[in-house]
């Protein structure tokens, strides 16, 4: 049994209750009285706040982080400066912590036609999670390139996707953490008890009951933006849906990360807590889903010429970039195609010739981020086709796009073509 310190309840006068009290290890304890580091300091401070905001009785270990707050674009100045400060009141990370795409391809951003300007202090980021040890594999998909959580491990991930994919597919927990309570986390090796980490928070409160076919992942991505669009931040809990792949899974839950807040989905028969019991709650709401046309129209405008095609949000697997390849074969793109993936995954198609095969068609590869965190809004396009629920939920409102959204093959058509047909 370990032993516990307890930090003292305060009246919550606006609210007229008491806050819960909660428990700290004699190690916890240390970092909060700064006998570690003032960085390990300020984190536990950061993290018994939000712990006593959602009423946490105690800590819990985690084996990893994903850090978002990545991208220059949406840090500025400030957050350059703020985590400066951070990582110079001595923060060191304690367990694997990896980061969010950042605004441009580290090696390739003159190609995407970056500012000098904009790269230097994306470089400069970078360099600052660099020394507190955080691994700059920026990356929405660490469980592609080894990071795979166990099932019902701990973990403080941030970036919204990527929580989804973890608790849903992996079975693993986490809060949708911001990407400063995981830098904390980093740095600490615990976050805040609360929330997706207990067991009671997990049942589903929404039954939906798919009746339409579901064939490709931009079907999935469709029927995620409007089952988002009605939970919010719910659980839902799927029937019906009879065969999905682990990409489909991928981008369903992206879709509804996006559209609502949902960071945790059950599949009946699919994802593995569904496998092992009934996940709903006994008060759910039930939803039914006849066909796919509130998700489609809602993601598309109604522009035919296009500037850009980009996949990969979230960022492309090995299997994609096959399945790209194919359907690229012996064409020539009209307009630019963008496909985003990660550093480990470009070099391991580079080493397998998949990288240049793809690329004679005109198409390029970039690593490390992402249409909607880099700055393309500066860089001449107008109109983006995707594949991506999720890139075409944030890209209007985000980077100023009209967009298309429809299947890998018609985007990939379209830049062909340079139209959408």
């Amino acid at each position: 049994m370990r032993p516990y310190l307890l930090i003292k309840t305060e009246l919550n006068s606006r609210k007229g209750r008491l806050v819960s009290e909660l428990e700290l290890t004699k190690k916890e304890q240390e970092m909060m009285d700064g006998k570690e580091s003032v960085a390990a300091k300020k984190a536990m401070e950061i993290l018994v706040a939000l712990g006593k905001i959602f009423n946490a009785k105690r800590m819990v270990n985690i084996n990893s982080t994903q850090i978002s707050g990545v991208s220059y674009k949406n840090l500025g100045d400030a957050g350059v400066e703020f985590l400066k400060e951070f990582s110079e009141s001595g923060a060191k990370v304690k367990i694997p912590a990896t980061l969010n795409p950042s605004g441009m391809d580290l090696k390739s951003w003159r190609e995407m036609g970056i500012s000098e300007k904009f790269a230097k202090k994306q470089n400069e980021l970078i360099k600052i999670f660099e020394k507190m040890g955080v691994t700059a594999s920026c990356t929405c998909t660490p469980y592609l390139i080894g990071n795979v959580p166990k099932f019902q491990e701990h973990i403080s991930w941030s970036e919204s996707s990527a929580v989804s994919y973890a608790n849903s597919v992996l079975g693993a927990r986490t809060n949708r953490e911001s990407g400063i309570s995981a830098l904390c986390s980093a740095i600490t090796g615990v976050t805040p008890e609360y929330g997706y980490h207990l067991d009671e928070n997990r049942t589903a409160n929404f039954l939906v009951n798919v009746k339409t076919k579901l064939e490709k992942d931009s079907d999935f991505s469709a029927l995620g933006y409007i089952v988002g669009k009605k939970v919010k931040n719910g659980v839902p809990y799927f029937r019906g849906i009879k065969n999905a792949s682990l990409e489909n899974l991928k981008f369903l839950g992206a879709a509804m990360a996006a559209s609502g807040a949902v960071a945790l989905y059950y599949v009946e028969g699919i994802t593995p807590e569904a496998k092992k019991k009934n996940m709903l709650d006994e008060n759910f709401e039930e939803i039914v889903i006849e066909n796919l046309d509130e998700g489609y129209n809602a993601l598309n405008s109604e522009v035919n010429e296009i500037d850009l095609v980009a996949i990969g949000c979230p960022h492309a697997s090995f299997e994609e970039l096959e399945q790209i390849e194919k359907i690229l074969k012996g064409k020539k793109v009209k307009t630019k195609l963008w496909i985003m993936t990660s550093r480990k995954i470009k070099e391991i198609a580079e080493k397998k010739g998949l990288l240049q095969k793809i690329e004679t068609s005109g198409a390029r590869v970039f690593a490390d981020t992402c249409m909607v965190v880099s700055p393309i809004e500066g860089l001449g396009f107008k109109t983006v086709a995707t594949n991506s629920g999720k890139a075409a939920f944030y890209l209007p409102s985000y980077c100023g796009m009209k967009v298309r959204f429809g299947s890998l093959e018609k985007c990939i058509n379209s830049a062909v073509t340079g139209k959408w047909n």
